[in-house]
């Protein structure tokens, strides 16, 4: 951990000069340390910096709507600036943890989810644009960026890839319908508690913004594709409004194929993007 983070929070929370610190993280933007049951989140550079101030007044606005725990931030400015909040309890979840949850916890944990997803679309768009919120960005699926992909596929799954991404661009702009939204739902973002097989927190919102009601489920199949189908099942439910599934399956499909590009020309998480982009073109739980 630099030495500059702990004389950082140090300086604003002396009676933490004993504690103990760790790495409880590494984003692309960020490092978030842990001492004595707090996180501090650091940006890297000012960009990630102007990203995590608008974090923490978007929390500051959302918290009160929602149902789920999330961080209540402070922003200290430094320098260097830093974020701090409790830690949520729980672990993050992963594909195998979800696997081994009881069909009353995983129909709990798609209602937790839809609950936080309909709480937020709620709040009024203006609302958060005003707090700063701005649209999300949308992943690369030029031609070009997405040439290598093709070739590093699996045969069996190409046909399907190509066609997933001609369908993706030609689906309408639906601005008209934007809401406010959390869209980076996948089990890292989590604070669950698995021995009782239950949603504690969500955290993250630095990829929160404004888009389509559906790309909230995009993330939520990272976890597995039937949590997402589940989710949108439960979200119908709460907010009487009807989610096209073969919209999530296009915008899952520009989300891997565009990461799996992103990992080939950088040559980092290949084999980790290969697998999200592979296993959605094989599962059929959200068909195309």
């Amino acid at each position: 951990m630099p030495d500059i983070c702990r004389r950082a929070v140090v300086d604003v929370f002396p009676e933490l000069a004993n504690a103990q610190f760790s790495v409880a993280g590494k984003g692309w933007d960020s490092l978030a340390v842990e001492a004595e049951g707090l996180i501090f989140k650091f940006p890297g550079g000012e960009t990630a910096a102007a990203a995590l101030r608008r974090e923490v007044r978007l929390l500051a606005v959302v918290r009160p709507h929602l149902h789920l725990p999330v961080p209540a931030m402070t922003l200290h400015e430094g320098p260097p600036p830093f974020s701090r909040h409790e830690k949520l309890p729980g672990e993050t979840l992963d594909r195998a943890g979800y696997l081994l949850l009881s069909e009353t916890q995983r129909q709990r944990l798609a209602g937790d989810l839809a609950r936080f997803f309909a709480d937020l679309h709620a709040i009024s768009p203006e609302t958060m644009r005003q707090a700063g919120a701005e649209r999300v960005e949308w992943w690369d699926t030029r031609p070009a960026t997405l040439q290598p992909v093709w070739e590093a596929l699996p045969a069996d799954v190409r046909p399907a890839a190509r066609n997933a991404i001609v369908a993706y661009r030609r689906m309408p702009n639906e601005s008209a319908d934007e809401v406010y939204g959390f869209f980076d739902a996948h089990g890292w973002n989590m604070a669950f508690d698995h021995q009782d097989g239950r949603l504690e927190g969500i955290f993250d919102f630095a990829d929160s913004g404004l888009g389509p009601r559906e790309r909230e489920f995009v993330q939520v199949s990272l976890v597995h594709p039937e949590l997402a189908v589940r989710a949108m099942a439960a979200y119908e439910r709460i907010s009487g409004r009807r989610m096209d599934r073969r919209k999530v399956y296009l915008l899952a499909a520009a989300q891997r194929l565009s990461e799996f590009a992103g990992a080939l020309e950088s040559g980092e998480n290949h084999d980790l993007a290969k697998g999200f982009a592979v296993d959605w073109f094989r599962q059929d739980d959200i068909a195309g």
